[in-house]
């Protein structure tokens, strides 16, 4: 009895071995390993150390190119201003320099052309001036001067005369005619009218002033600057 109590013993404990738990639930036992942990790759290893260094990421937008329309555009109008400029240097200030400069030497030539004629038209007029004067002068040095006459007026004519002396005392006046006479000058006396108490010797009666006046002045030269003219 002994015996067979301990072979149901060992039996039982045989069989509480095999349900050693109540997980198993019955089940028979599994021999298992441990899985084995695999090393990571060495690119794998290096990208987690780049991960694990690598700063905190920020963007940044990028600038965009500036455009060179504005600078191209500058040097495409300074190049047209510049041909431009020469353009009208050469084919228009140029010509119309030189068209000025002939203009000038033109008439600078004309100028010194009028002159000179002027200057050879006078030297002409002085030379047959000259030439008349001394013609003059020897014709009155071989011929015998004609006697003038010599006429009081007795009442006005409402002519013009040029007066050549004046006097209070007419036989002075009448002497100076005389000498005038002798000389080929024919005169008039006008004696004392109005207010005026002169006598009056003149060499010439005009119908108008502007005459009588021309030839005071022409008489000037003779006469002296006591020439002047006198209605009466």
């Amino acid at each position: 009895m002994a015996k067979r109590k301990d072979k149901d013993d060992q039996a039982n404990e045989n069989l509480n071995d095999g349900n050693g738990s109540e997980d198993s639930f019955g089940l028979p036992d599994i021999e298992y390993k441990p899985l084995e942990k695999e090393e990571p790759k060495v690119e794998e290893a290096a990208y987690q150390a780049e991960e694990t260094v690598r700063e905190p990421y920020s963007y940044t937008p990028a600038e965009e190119p500036k455009s060179n329309a504005p600078v191209i555009i500058s040097v495409v109008i300074g190049l047209v201003l510049l041909v431009a400029g020469y353009l009208v240097w050469q084919y228009v200030y140029i010509p119309q320099a030189a068209e000025k400069e002939k203009k000038e030497l033109a008439d600078k030539n004309a100028a010194a052309k009028a002159a000179k004629e002027k200057t050879d038209r006078e030297a002409a007029e002085r030379a047959a001036e000259e030439q008349r004067r001394k013609d003059a002068e020897a014709a009155a040095a071989t011929a015998k001067p004609a006697v003038g006459t010599i006429e009081t007026l007795s009442s006005p004519t409402r002519r013009y005369y040029v007066v050549v002396a004046s006097a209070v005392d007419g036989d002075l006046v009448m002497d100076y005619a005389k000498k005038l006479s002798a000389k080929g000058t024919s005169t008039r006396i006008i004696p004392p009218f109005g207010k005026w108490k002169f006598y009056r010797l003149t060499v010439g009666d005009f119908d108008t002033y502007a005459l009588a006046q021309t030839s005071a002045d022409s008489s000037k030269p003779e006469f002296g600057e006591g020439a002047w003219v006198i209605r009466y």
